[in-house]
């Protein structure tokens, strides 16, 4: 049986996948996110996908994620992003709020300007920020997009995911937590998850699969697309997934 994220349910909260860099693994991140906290028994979950490109969270069935329309070409639709406030301050529950690389800078901007972390706050929602960092050539954009992040927020509930898909989160020979960035801004981090490297002929595989198909943990558990095996390598990652997000304490 895979672990159980945590034994009681969080409070309000919204939680924000935001980075720069397109093609790091942000609306994988935020369905995982999504998943932990639909494991927790009495947590209601509510998905946004605000992408204006590519609306992948959305494509989620099981995930039952709204799609917002926050852009107008390169600017934000204030009217859709001011009713998608109000509900981020109003309704009870989860909310995991996914970004698309091409609204990160005016969403960003919108969120400082408009003081919205603080405005969420004080209406009794705990904020987060969840980053993505990914090696190989997207290391140095992504580190770029933290640091953006961690300079403007208002905020020390920052998440950041080490998705070493594309290798390791290194730069001359030093890992994140031993870089210049991470300790100019270790005050602002809450935790790290890191998705670590697999074999890629098992476990990478079978990733690859399940998010290809949109699928989540549950419906690979349960369903018929995946061998057994297959099925033990995903509650292996599903668990220790589980287990790091408990760690951050939400």
């Amino acid at each position: 049986m895979s672990a159980k994220p945590a034994k009681t349910a969080p409070k309000n909260s919204v939680h924000f996948t935001l980075q720069g860099k397109g093609g790091v693994g942000k609306s994988l991140v935020s369905s995982l996110l999504a998943q932990y906290f639909q494991g927790i028994e009495g947590c209601t979950v509510k998905c946004v996908d605000t992408d204006p490109v590519n609306q992948t969270l959305a494509n989620y069935k099981a995930l039952n994620a709204q799609h917002v329309q926050l852009m107008n070409g390169s600017k934000i639709n204030e009217r859709n992003f001011d009713q998608l406030m109000e509900r981020l301050m109003t309704e009870d529950g989860v909310f995991v709020v996914d970004n698309g690389a091409s609204s990160f800078v005016p969403l960003s901007n919108y969120l400082i300007e408009n003081n919205a972390i603080s405005m969420l706050q004080e209406a009794g929602r705990e904020v987060f920020i969840h980053s993505v960092l990914t090696g190989g050539q997207a290391l140095m954009d992504t580190l770029a997009g933290f640091k953006i992040l961690a300079e403007q927020a208002d905020t020390r509930n920052m998440v950041i995911w080490l998705n070493e898909y594309f290798g390791a989160i290194e730069a001359n020979g030093k890992t994140f937590t031993e870089m210049k960035v991470y300790a100019d801004n270790a005050d602002k981090v809450r935790g790290i998850v890191r998705i670590p490297e697999r074999n890629q002929d098992t476990f990478g595989k079978d990733m690859e699969l399940m998010a290809s198909k949109k699928l989540t943990f549950a419906e690979v558990l349960s369903g018929t697309d995946f061998a057994l095996m297959a099925k033990q390598r995903m509650k292996t990652v599903q668990r220790d997934l589980n287990e790091q997000l408990a760690a951050v304490g939400f």
